[in-house]
């Protein structure tokens, strides 16, 4: 069985199942939250469902998706009726008490760091590609993933003191 656009119906089986862990955690990263992580995935294989956008390769389609999932969750933080309701740690597992203890700092980091800080080092994308995927220009991610370090640093090292 094919749908309109002449494509195998299982395509976008397919397609979540390579993405939709990957998603899920950038949501998080994003929302902070669990249940708005949700919505948001669900969401973006919504979108795609309805575009069904002509992506040339495999780094395409997962970067399109990204940026997606970075507008939607971003959308979601502006409405005035969200709010947290789950830990981000509960979808993190640590693999020992100290990458606990960074996980919940970098929770308790503005949304717009934890964005950029996930893509940077959990997702390992460059500040180019950051950039594009969150419309914003390769400078002002430098300077958040700046700015993000050192406020790691900052709660790190004044936990310690």
């Amino acid at each position: 069985m094919r749908n309109q656009s002449d494509r195998p119906v299982d395509w976008m089986e397919e397609i979540v199942r390579r993405h939709e862990d990957m998603l899920f955690r950038t949501a998080v990263a994003v929302t902070g939250s669990v249940s708005e992580a949700e919505e948001v995935v669900q969401d973006v294989f919504l979108k795609m469902l309805e575009k069904q956008p002509e992506l040339q390769s495999p780094e395409h389609e997962k970067a399109w998706l990204i940026k997606v999932t970075v507008n939607r969750s971003r959308s979601r933080l502006r409405l005035h009726w969200w709010k947290k309701t789950v830990p981000l740690l509960d979808i993190y597992p640590a693999a020992h008490e100290g990458q606990l203890h960074l996980m919940e700092t970098v929770a308790s980091l503005p949304a717009k760091y934890r964005t950029v800080i996930h893509l940077f080092y959990y997702e390992e994308y460059a500040t180019k590609e950051i950039a594009e995927m969150t419309g914003q220009t390769e400078s002002a991610v430098r300077q958040q993933l700046t700015r993000a370090r050192r406020m790691l640093k900052s709660c790190l090292e004044g936990e310690q003191a």
